[in-house]
This record gives C-alpha cells, sequence and structure tokens, in this order.
C-alpha cells in the first residue's frame, strides 16, 4: 500500500472497544446457573472477538445442537443486561478518534456483532457521533469474512475500499478486508491467543497499541 488512507474502519471488539469483561462476565454468570465455576478471564479473553458461539463453546464444550442454541441464546440475554457495565475504549483510542476526527479522516465500525448489541453498547458510550459508517453484523446479507461490509462501511464513508484502512484483531479481518481490495492492520493489543501467528495474516502491519495507529498514519504521509 502506498499513500495515506482516507478512512479509518475499525473492528469493534478487541480493537475499538475492550467488550471482554462484561462478555466474560456474562459467561461466567452463565456458567454459575449451570452449576460451574467461573473460567479464567485470560482464558476466556482469548475468544471474544470470535462471538458469542466462540464462548459457549469454550464454556461448554460438547453440547448437542439443541442445547447449545439454548445456552448461546441465555448468554446472549445476559450480557444484553450488562453490555457496557465494564467495556470501555482501550486505552488512548480516545486520543487516536479525537485526532482522526480533527484531521477530518472518515472513520467506521464493521464489525460482526448484531445491531441490537452493537448500536445500544456504542449509545451507552456516547460513541456514535465520530463514526461516518457503523456496519454490524446484521446490516447486510454477509459476515465477515466476506468484504460485502468492508464494501458497504467505505460507501458510506464516501470513500473506495482501496482509499481505506481496516484495523482489527483477528485473521477473518485481515481476510474480509483484502477481499474488499482494502488493506489491514492487526491490532496486536486485542483478543489474540498466546500462541497465534498473526503474522501469517498477511497484514499490511501491526500496531501494539491504538496510539500506534497515529504514528502508523504519520510515517506513511512522509
Amino acid at each position: 500500500m502506498s499513500g495515506t488512507p482516507a478512512a479509518i474502519l475499525f473492528d469493534l471488539d478487541g480493537t475499538l472497544l475492550d467488550t471482554a469483561p462484561d462478555m466474560v462476565g456474562a459467561l461466567n454468570r452463565l456458567r454459575a446457573e449451570e452449576g460451574l465455576d467461573a473460567l479464567p478471564f485470560a482464558l476466556a479473553r482469548a475468544s471474544v472477538s470470535h462471538g458469542s458461539a466462540r464462548l459457549v463453546e469454550l464454556g461448554f464444550p460438547g453440547l448437542a445442537p439443541a442445547e447449545f442454541a439454548r445456552l448461546q441464546a441465555r448468554f446472549l440475554e445476559l450480557y444484553a443486561e450488562r453490555l457496557a457495565a465494564e467495556t470501555r475504549l482501550f486505552e488512548g483510542m480516545d486520543v487516536v478518534l479525537a485526532e482522526l476526527a480533527r484531521a477530518g479522516r472518515p472513520l467506521g465500525i464493521v464489525t460482526n456483532k448484531p445491531s441490537y448489541l452493537t448500536l445500544p453498547l456504542l449509545a451507552a458510550l456516547d460513541l456514535q457521533a465520530p463514526f461516518a459508517a457503523i456496519v454490524c453484523g446484521d446490516t447486510v446479507s454477509s459476515r465477515k469474512p466476506h468484504p460485502l461490509p468492508m464494501r458497504h462501511a467505505a460507501a458510506l464513508a464516501g470513500v473506495a475500499p482501496q482509499s481505506c484502512i481496516y484495523v482489527g484483531d483477528a485473521e477473518r479481518d485481515v481476510q474480509a478486508a483484502h477481499a474488499a481490495q482494502m488493506p489491514a492492520l492487526v491490532a496486536t493489543y486485542g483478543y489474540l491467543k498466546p500462541d497465534e501467528d498473526w503474522k501469517a495474516w498477511g497484514g499490511e502491519g501491526a500496531i501494539g497499541r491504538p496510539l500506534e495507529l497515529l504514528a502508523w498514519l504519520e510515517h506513511r504521509e512522509a
């Protein structure tokens, strides 16, 4: 990639917001309802970017489909009750968003989280205003790693996909971006497992904390 991206698109869980405390909390409340001990936070944190299905699989391995569906539905109920109790922007992300907005860059969110969870969460944290595009898991007919959500976000932001960069913490984020002809940065501060080889995903770069995004963009402008 050459030049500076016109628009910056973010994944939500594990990139923009640290949602793990509330999502792992919901999982452990569900385990308590089912008579099980809490899972260690560090173990469950690494699965948060992969959504409710992965968390329920982690908390209740080997379930029959009907029982899995019951527990997943209950997990989502518990999570919806406490969407923003402990969820916050990752440290430094407030500065990043303010600086990008000041510079007039269109910003967007592309997440597989459904809209009935994403939009109230952003509202609770007063975060809707900076974003020209908010594409949830049910906004269009396909979810990441399909490129359609990325292309839709670029259109909402008023730029070509090639003029965006997507920042995410999962392999499917890089896959979705590349399928949309969009470069990708890996947020290594997000919900990666210790043994995940994120370098093999083929992203155009990586940031170890949110503030590094500003330095990365400045380097592109130089």
